[in-house]
């Protein structure tokens, strides 16, 4: 574990590409993600945030180059460490099915039997739209994936 965050580098396509996985509490992530682009010294238009979003349908992804936070705690952290929302995110949905008051449990909880049979192949997909991201574009990685 490195500061503020689990972090991984490789190689591909002759870019260097970062993977953070923030250690601090989700809405406390703007530290971690503010520390490693200043460290790595990673403009902020080649940042793309991944997170889940209970707004949309399970294994659902959303890309956008900028945005509100959407009510999602590490987003609201993230903005205000950075002073703005101009980094592209990926929205991955884990849905919504979960009873009043109990959408900790959820978000933190385990997949269903049938969530779990499709996981694979919805995370196939969000590699792929991240890929395109790095190798493509945020347009193209839009128009790509945002129907998917």
């Amino acid at each position: 574990m490195e500061r503020l965050a689990f972090l991984a580098e490789y190689r591909s396509r002759g870019k260097k590409v970062y993977l953070i996985k923030p250690t601090t509490y989700m809405n406390l992530s703007g530290k971690a993600v503010r520390y490693w682009m200043n460290e790595l010294k990673i403009p902020q238009q080649n940042i793309l945030v991944v997170l889940d979003d209970l707004a949309i349908p399970f294994g659902s992804i959303r890309i956008r180059m900028k945005g509100s936070d959407g009510g999602h705690n590490g987003l609201k952290d993230i903005d205000a460490t950075l002073g703005n929302g101009n980094y592209t995110r990926l929205r991955f949905g884990i849905g919504s099915e979960f009873a009043k008051g109990r959408q900790v449990d959820y978000v933190l909880g385990k997949w269903t039997a049938d969530e779990a049979k499709l996981l694979p192949e919805r995370m196939k997909l969000a590699c792929d739209a991240v890929n395109s991201f790095m190798f493509e574009g945020v347009e193209r990685a839009m128009t790509k994936y945002n129907k998917s």
